[in-house]
């Protein structure tokens, strides 16, 4: 690849930060999973995709009141003992876990809800892959490689990718701005 990618710190940094909230919500007893890019990262190589400036979980929104950090962030933010910062996203109904309060890399926490058999949320961002799925894709969860972890993620994900962001989006990747950035030998 050319021209992509954050300096090692910051994804460093990003990778710190999904560790320490998947932690926090295993710990809680939060369902979740790898959501969005980050679950096409975990299929393409077992990481963050290197030009990807956040990670993105699901969660079920249910689950919301079981964590402590997720009811603080409800009204504002809260900085946890380790220094992360949990707030809820000022462009949706979210939430968003920054490195700190300097360093904004940061996971965002998509609570979803079944609907007659379906998974959808209150907030949308107008991506194309933002669409509702079969709750059968998280009943059971499976384990995937991500960050240096193991983590949930949705089971026949690569079916579920391909409902997202196409047939071939895990062999071919696209970097957001194609003008821009280019993979090398095309």
């Amino acid at each position: 690849m050319r021209g992509a990618g954050h300096p090692p710190c910051c994804l460093r940094a990003l990778r710190v930060t999904a560790l320490h909230v998947i932690k926090v919500l295993e710990a809680n007893n939060v369902r979740y999973w790898l959501e969005g890019g980050s679950l096409l990262g975990a299929a393409r190589h077992g990481d963050i995709i290197p030009w990807d400036y956040d990670v993105d979980l699901g969660i079920y929104l249910e689950d919301v009141t079981l964590c402590p950090e997720l009811r603080g962030a409800q009204g504002g933010s809260l900085i946890d003992e380790e220094g992360f910062v949990w707030e809820r996203a000022v462009e949706g109904d979210f939430f968003r876990v920054q490195y700190s309060q300097s360093n904004h890399l940061h996971v965002d926490l998509w609570p979803f809800y079944p609907r007659d058999g379906l998974m959808t949320r209150d907030s949308w961002t107008g991506h194309p892959q933002d669409i509702e799925f079969p709750e059968r894709f998280l009943r059971p969860l499976q384990t995937l490689p991500f960050a240096g972890a193991l983590v949930q993620a949705p089971n026949h994900h690569v079916e579920l990718l391909k409902m997202k962001f196409g047939e071939s989006a895990i062999e071919v990747p696209q970097y957001p701005n194609p003008a821009v950035l280019r993979i090398e030998g095309q």
